[in-house]
C-alpha cells in the first residue's frame, strides 16, 4: 500500500489522444500504458473537433479531454486546456509535453510550476509560419525549462534549428512497437478483397491527406508506374477531394482505392496485405514516421524519402527497402517498378525490415529509456507540486 502511495505522479498531456489515430497519439498512449506501472499516471488532451470537457479511462489510465471549439493552424482551441493543465500539473512530479502544440507551452509557462518538466520533440514547426513568429518566444523558453527534451533520432536535433542550442538536453529514445502486438494474430485480407485485378500487386499509403504527407506525388508517380498494381490510400485530410478528383482525371477510378479513416486492426490487417508500403513525405513535419514500424513489423519493404529528418532512419536505403527524393515522382515511380517486378528484392528486404524492427525498436526497450528520462532515479522522493 505504502509502495502504491509513494509512487511520482506524471502527467502526460499533448494535442490529442486516443481514438484519434496518429503517430505522436500512438506514442503518447505507449508512454502513459507503460508508465502507469511505475507512477500514477494522468493524461490530458482536448477534444478530437468540437465539444465540452470530458474525463474517461483508456486501457487503466485517467485521460481528460478539454474541450474545444475546433482547430486553427493544426492547433485546438481551448478555454478550459490551461486551466485544466494547472489544477493537474500542480500536484505532479513530473509532466511530459508533446510538442508541437503551443497551448501546452503556454498552460505550462503560466502554471508556475516548479517541477519536473521532460519536451517529446516530434517536429519543428514547418509550415505555419504566421503562427510561429507568435510561438517562437514561448517555444525558447519552454525549452529553456525543459529539464530534459526526448528526441527520436540524432537527425532530429541536426535538422531543427532550435534544438541545437539545446542539445546538451536532448536525448536520443527513438519511437517503439510492441511486435506481440501484430504476431500470431488472425488478419483480414482487405485490400487482396478490393482488388480491381486480382493479380495485380498492392501499393499501401497510410496518413493523414495533408500538404507534408506527399500524398499527390505518390498518385503522380503512380501514374508513371508500369508493372501491374493498385494503390491503397488509408486515411482523410483536406486534400482529399482533390486527390479523388485527380485519380478521376487520370482514369484510375479502379485502381486507386481510398479507403477513409480506419481503426488500428483494419490498419494492421492493411499492413499484413500490401506488397509493398509506401511513405512519400515532403515536408519535414514528418520526423519519424512510426508507421514504416508497424510494416516493417509484418516484413513488409518500404520507400521511403530522403528528407533531413529521421524518416530515413527507419528504413535503411538497400536493406530494408528504397529511400528517394522528397518530391520526385520519377523517382518513386521507378522504386516501385523496381519493388513490384522482384519478388525477391521485396522478400529480402521485407525479412531485413522485420529484423531490424525487433532488434532497434522493441517497445520495452524504448520505454525503459523513456522512463529513465521521466522518472530518474530518486524522483519517487520529490516532494508534491502544489
Amino acid at each position: 500500500m505504502n509502495e502504491q502511495k509513494n509512487r511520482p505522479r506524471l502527467l502526460i498531456t499533448g494535442k490529442a489522444y486516443d481514438p484519434h489515430i496518429g503517430g505522436i497519439e500512438t506514442v503518447m498512449q505507449q508512454t502513459a500504458e507503460y508508465m502507469r506501472r511505475y507512477a500514477k499516471t494522468k493524461v490530458l488532451c482536448c477534444r478530437d473537433g468540437i465539444g465540452l470537457t470530458k474525463q474517461e479511462k483508456i486501457h487503466g489510465v485517467p485521460v481528460t479531454y478539454s474541450g474545444s471549439f475546433g482547430t486553427v493552424a493544426s492547433c485546438p482551441v481551448s478555454l478550459s486546456y490551461p486551466g485544466d493543465f494547472r489544477r493537474k500539473v500542480m500536484l505532479c512530479d513530473a509532466v511530459e509535453l508533446h510538442l508541437p502544440f503551443p497551448l501546452a507551452d503556454l498552460a505550462l509557462l503560466l502554471s508556475g510550476y516548479k517541477g519536473r518538466v521532460v519536451v517529446a520533440w516530434h517536429s519543428d514547426v514547418v509550415r505555419q509560419k504566421f503562427l510561429l513568429k507568435f510561438y517562437k518566444p514561448l517555444m525558447k523558453r519552454l525549452l529553456k525549462r525543459a529539464d530534459a527534451i526526448l528526441v527520436a533520432t540524432q537527425a532530429h536535433i541536426d535538422s531543427s534549428p532550435y534544438l541545437r542550442e539545446y542539445r546538451e538536453k536532448c536525448v536520443i529514445v527513438p519511437y517503439g512497437i510492441d511486435p506481440a502486438a501484430y504476431e500470431n494474430r488472425p488478419h483480414q485480407n482487405p485490400l487482396q478483397e478490393r482488388l480491381h485485378d486480382r493479380s495485380a500487386k498492392k501499393i499501401l499509403f497510410t496518413g493523414r491527406l495533408v500538404y507534408y504527407k506527399g500524398a499527390d506525388v505518390l498518385l503522380e508517380a503512380f501514374a508513371k508506374v508500369k508493372s501491374n498494381a493498385e494503390l491503397f490510400l488509408a486515411g482523410t485530410g483536406v486534400l482529399e477531394p482533390e486527390l479523388k478528383a485527380a485519380a478521376a482525371a487520370l482514369g484510375f477510378e479502379k485502381r486507386v482505392h481510398f479507403l477513409g479513416r480506419r481503426m488500428t486492426p483494419e490498419l494492421r490487417d492493411m499492413f499484413a496485405d500490401c506488397d509493398i508500403f509506401v511513405l512519400p513525405s515532403v515536408a519535414n513535419s514528418e520526423a519519424f514516421g512510426i508507421v514504416q514500424l508497424e510494416a516493417m513489423c509484418y516484413g513488409k519493404p518500404i520507400i521511403n524519402t530522403a528528407l533531413p529528418t529521421g524518416v530515413p532512419l527507419v528504413s535503411l536505403h538497400g536493406e530494408t527497402g528504397l529511400t528517394v527524393p522528397p518530391s520526385d515522382a520519377d523517382a518513386l515511380a521507378a522504386a516501385m517498378d523496381r519493388l513490384l517486378s522482384d519478388d525477391a528484392l521485396r522478400e529480402q528486404y521485407g525479412k531485413a525490415a522485420r529484423e531490424r524492427v525487433l532488434k532497434e525498436f522493441s517497445l520495452d526497450t524504448v520505454m525503459n529509456k523513456t522512463r529513465d528520462v521521466l522518472l530518474p532515479q530518486g524522483s519517487e522522493k520529490q516532494p508534491k507540486r502544489r
